[in-house]
């Protein structure tokens, strides 16, 4: 992988996305105040000028430093949904995947149910009915329908690693199925799920985008790249730099985790060597 440019490319991309998440303030002084919430409404919606790359928002804040600000809400949801989808992933995935029948046959039926139903409509429906809406609460609404892809493909791996020789060896020598599971299926079924993993944030920060700028999502005060696009709709024709701007971040980042995951698929398929 170190010698495929798109691969070091989307790694640096998500590298310096996660730092931007992780520590805003090391990155937000580079230009401006450095401060989102340092504002002076006489710069409402100016656009760029010396000293503010990216220009202010409509409250007279530097934008550069909202922009930057607002990474660290959309990779928390990205990073929360994505654990819990992979866990209720491998969980499911690997029972109804080893035991088969009766186990398969009721999650299937359950996976099948979220397939057949509007996933973008559910979760604006139940955004809708709660009065909080947080990174945790908008990170489960994305969990509650985004896992059953994740559980599928788990599944489907498992199948094929429970019918090795190997794992039968373990079963004839007397292993109990747990340890069969930890010890033999799990780390040899892993795979195809963990390189869809990167692909899966990419999806979880566009929806959660998505979602905001639908009005369902976050709310302010809360600082994200969803509630500046939700904002700066009404003011695109006047201030087109206060959508431009974090949609190329948005962009940017979310085309780093897919591309991310495109080279651990590739790298992990045995057929592309």
């Amino acid at each position: 992988m170190r010698r495929r440019p798109g691969f070091l490319i989307a790694a640096f991309v998500a590298v310096l996305m996660t730092a931007m998440a992780a520590v805003p303030q090391a990155f937000a002084g580079w230009f401006g105040a450095g401060d989102p919430r340092a504002c002076d409404l006489i710069r409402s919606a100016q656009p760029p000028t010396a000293g503010h790359p990216f220009g202010f928002d409509v409250q007279g804040c530097d934008l550069y430093s909202t922009v930057v600000y607002g990474t660290r809400s959309s990779v928390v949801v990205a990073v929360l949904a994505t654990a819990g989808m992979l866990a209720i992933a491998v969980v499911l995935g690997s029972l109804a995947g080893y035991y088969r029948g009766w186990a398969d046959a009721v999650i299937g039926r359950v996976m099948d149910v979220f397939f057949g139903f509007p996933a973008l409509v559910g979760m604006i429906v139940i955004l809708q009915t709660l009065s909080v809406r947080n990174e945790v609460t908008v990170a489960a609404v994305l969990v509650l329908f985004g896992w059953p892809p994740l559980a599928r493909v788990m599944r489907g791996s498992v199948l094929a690693v429970a019918g090795s020789e190997y794992v039968a060896a373990a079963r004839g020598v007397g292993a109990r199925t747990g340890r069969v599971l930890l010890r033999h299926v799990l780390p040899n079924s892993f795979g195809p799920v963990a390189v869809l993993t990167g692909l899966n944030i990419g999806l979880v920060i566009s929806s959660e985008s998505a979602l905001t700028f639908l009005g369902v999502g976050l709310r302010t005060p809360a600082i994200s790249w969803g509630v500046q696009l939700n904002t700066a709709q009404q003011y695109f024709t006047t201030a087109p730099h206060l959508l431009i701007f974090p949609s190329l971040f948005l962009s940017v980042t979310v085309l780093g985790f897919v591309l991310l995951g495109d080279a651990l698929r590739d790298a992990f398929d045995p057929r592309t060597r």
